[in-house]
């Protein structure tokens, strides 16, 4: 039987979707195309990395000065999402996007997600007070700015769209968004794609046969990929603290953070480890000389980089890092490179963020259905092992991932603080976030 009052919400969620993904894949085609232009005139000019600590002295001081009501960054998006907080102010789009390019020009280790799901943040949000959306409603316009975001700069919107959704609550996605989510994100990477936008291609992944003995491989490649997750996470939040207790001022912060980076870059004699690094992810699916300690050299890179409070996000540095991972790892356990690298590069970053389903996703978007299940089963075990750890601290926990559930959600930063229940300890379902 039709019912009008879901149609006319259908229409709403479709309208709001689509603007907020106009919105979102011009400003990614917008930053893509800025970082490429970036990337390759450091490139040419590989002197330009000396300038980093003058570059993140500037940077950091125009953020104390203009940046202090954005700097929670990404888990000011995820505690605006829960708490409807005050709006999120406009200027994060060109700040965060500034700084993001500044950062890549002169050569910090940073990725790009972070900079894309902010953008699209603060312009759903402004695009929300406009239509003055306010709840719930204005809570699933954010989760679209951030699929459409993530989906557009990626050329994954199905990931996308799973990531804006998946980002928010860890163990819950609110199929309530799914719709302006999925139209976001889908809408973001058109117009991304019809500006001129090329995303980077990887190879297909090989076919393997799942067996008792490949599983058992993929079950210490999953135990591996937690401890570096888990490594690289305490360390980027070590690394934190450590500078805002002997710098306070975040421009002297990364000034001296980018000095270290001008050392190690010096030390190492390469510059595969500076910028994305997206020459050598594709170089792991493929090259069985890839350094066997080229996961962990990007690790600390990135982790001193964005410690020190430089601008871009854990995205691409992840995927680096869990190619470079997967590509040591397949020799070791007699995988196919391709598969182990691919699989890696998904099931690090998923581990990370808490976002096993939309990095399974991704995989399957970027190198084809060959990947499953094997990513899946990576991704999965991972997340459980690496315990209540993320990359983004204001994370929404409702149950633990032993199954015990929380008297009410809890953000990951607590969540250490909360002693397990037996899963058949009673106290009623997951809690509302």
């Amino acid at each position: 039987m039709f019912d009008r009052s879901r149609f006319v919400a259908l229409l709403e969620w479709l309208g709001v979707g689509l603007g907020v993904g106009v919105v979102t894949g011009a400003a990614s085609a917008l930053f893509l195309w800025l970082l490429d232009v970036a990337t390759a005139f450091r490139s040419r000019h590989e002197l330009l990395v000396f300038a980093l600590p003058a570059a993140g002295l500037a940077i950091g001081q125009c953020y104390e000065r203009f940046g202090r009501s954005i700097k929670g960054g990404n888990n000011l998006v995820i505690d605006t999402i829960h708490d409807h907080g005050p709006e999120i102010p406009l200027r994060m789009a060109p700040m965060v996007l500034a700084g993001t390019v500044l950062t890549h020009l002169f050569g910090g280790s940073a990725g790009r997600e972070g900079t894309a799901v902010q953008m699209g943040a603060s312009l759903s949000d402004y695009l929300a007070h406009r239509l003055r959306l306010a709840g719930r409603l204005r809570s699933e316009v954010l989760a679209a700015g951030v699929a459409g975001g993530f989906g557009s700069v990626f050329g994954t919107p199905i990931a996308g769209a799973v990531f804006g959704l998946e980002l928010v609550v860890l163990g819950r996605i609110e199929y309530r968004a799914l719709v302006p989510a999925l139209v976001a994100a889908v809408s973001g990477d058109m117009v991304t794609r019809a500006l001129g936008i090329e995303h980077t291609p990887y190879p297909p992944a090989p076919a393997l046969a799942l067996s008792v003995g490949v599983l058992g491989k993929w079950l210490v490649f999953a135990a591996a990929v937690a401890l570096t997750s888990a490594v690289f996470i305490e360390l980027l939040h070590a690394l934190k603290k450590l500078g805002e207790r002997l710098l306070p001022r975040l421009g002297l912060r990364m000034c001296a953070g980018g000095a270290l980076i001008v050392i190690g870059w010096q030390l190492i004699g390469t510059s595969d480890y500076l910028g994305l690094g997206v020459p050598t992810i594709v170089r792991a699916f493929s090259d069985p000389s890839l350094p066997a300690y080229a996961f962990a050299a990007k690790l600390g890179f990135t982790a001193l980089t964005l410690g020190a409070g430089f601008l871009g996000g854990e995205v691409t540095p992840l995927f680096f890092i869990g190619a470079a991972l997967g590509n040591t790892l397949a020799a070791l356990l007699d995988l196919p490179l391709g598969l182990a690298a691919g699989v890696g590069m998904a099931a690090v970053f998923a581990t990370a963020a808490n976002a096993p389903l939309a990095l399974s996703i991704m995989a399957v978007e970027l190198l084809g259905s060959q990947v499953l299940p094997h990513v899946v089963i990576v991704a999965s075990v991972a997340f459980v092992l690496v315990g209540h750890r993320g990359i983004y601290p204001a994370q929404r926990l409702i149950r633990h991932k032993n199954g015990a559930a929380l008297d009410t959600a809890v953000t990951l930063r607590e969540a250490g603080q909360t002693p397990p229940r037996s899963p058949q300890g009673g106290g009623g379902g997951p809690a509302s976030s």
